[in-house]
């Protein structure tokens, strides 16, 4: 039972990936994680982080920051920084990060303009969509 549901999860991924030139498009910018979704059909589910994730990249090469919104707009970036190299392997985008301590390998299964979701090889899958500050500048205009 439990191999037919990971191939039905592969099966359906596969089908619904998109490209992975649209999907490092999509991938610079502010992320919030929403959820992971453990193994063994456990979720945790996150509720407001104290920090996001923003990740550049250019020409495939780049990086990803830990930072701490401020009621201002403005951001606390944290002292440690990931770099990134976006590898496209036949139809999957890979994302190969590396610190002076480790080295690892997400695969790209959704990014969109509005969410992005990454698999790890534990198997444990991250669900983030695009930040979006609590007091935004345009709300503050208008008042």
């Amino acid at each position: 039972m439990k191999k037919f549901i990971v191939i039905l999860a592969v099966l359906i991924v596969s089908c619904n990936q998109a490209d992975p030139k649209e999907q490092l498009k999509n991938l610079n910018g502010y992320w919030e994680i929403d959820h992971v979704e453990l193994e063994k059909d456990s979720v945790i589910k996150y509720g407001m982080s104290p920090y996001i994730d923003y990740i550049e990249l250019k020409d495939s090469i780049g990086f990803r920051k830990k930072l701490k919104p401020e009621v201002t707009g403005e951001f606390i970036a944290t002292e440690n920084e990931e770099k990134i190299s976006a590898k496209m392997e036949g139809h999957t985008l890979k994302l190969k990060y590396s610190t002076p301590y480790d080295q690892w390998e997400e695969e790209v299964l959704q990014a969109t303009e509005e969410n992005l979701v990454l698999m790890n090889s534990d198997g444990k899958t991250y669900y983030y969509k695009k930040y979006k500050p609590v007091i935004s500048q345009e709300n503050e205009e208008k008042e």
